[in-house]
């Protein structure tokens, strides 16, 4: 459950302060706070998480069991252009952009694991009532042979 966004238009190192704020958050966490974040990035990375989901829901996932499992910001191309500068020279300007990759897992629910935590420690409390119930029988019947 991935989802790419490439070259986009603004330095990856202001994108990834957007990023690290949805890194390991539920879906639906993330996407409040991207609607009420002040960051022009935001917008894009919304629209990149809705897309993950979109692309989980293919495959069968739940929504509500989704959380943002790994988010990169990745230096793209460097578009180098010049301003006109004072007595005819230019300064060079680094036009960056970045790739954001986005991967999304699913939550285990804690429900089916408690219920066979429950099931499984039952049987084993069983077993072992079981064992110390034939121990202490051994026990007696020892005992019984000794002071007879």
């Amino acid at each position: 459950m991935k989802a790419f966004l490439k070259n986009y238009r603004q330095s990856p190192r202001k994108v990834r302060l957007v990023a690290s704020l949805i890194r390991g958050k539920n879906v639906s966490e993330a996407l409040v706070q991207l609607d009420f974040l002040a960051k022009r990035a935001s917008d894009p990375v919304k629209k990149l998480l809705l897309s993950a989901v979109a692309n989980a829901k293919q495959i069968g996932a739940e929504k509500e069991n989704l959380f943002v499992k790994e988010i990169m910001v990745d230096k793209g191309i460097v578009m180098k252009r010049m301003m006109p500068a004072a007595m005819g020279t230019g300064h060079k300007i680094n036009k960056r952009t970045s790739h954001i990759t986005l991967v999304l897992a699913e939550k285990v629910s804690k429900e089916k694991n408690t219920k066979n935590t429950k099931v499984e420690k039952s049987v084993k409390s069983e077993k072992t009532e079981k064992k110390t119930i034939a121990k202490v029988k051994t026990v007696k019947a020892k005992k019984e042979k000794v002071t007879k």
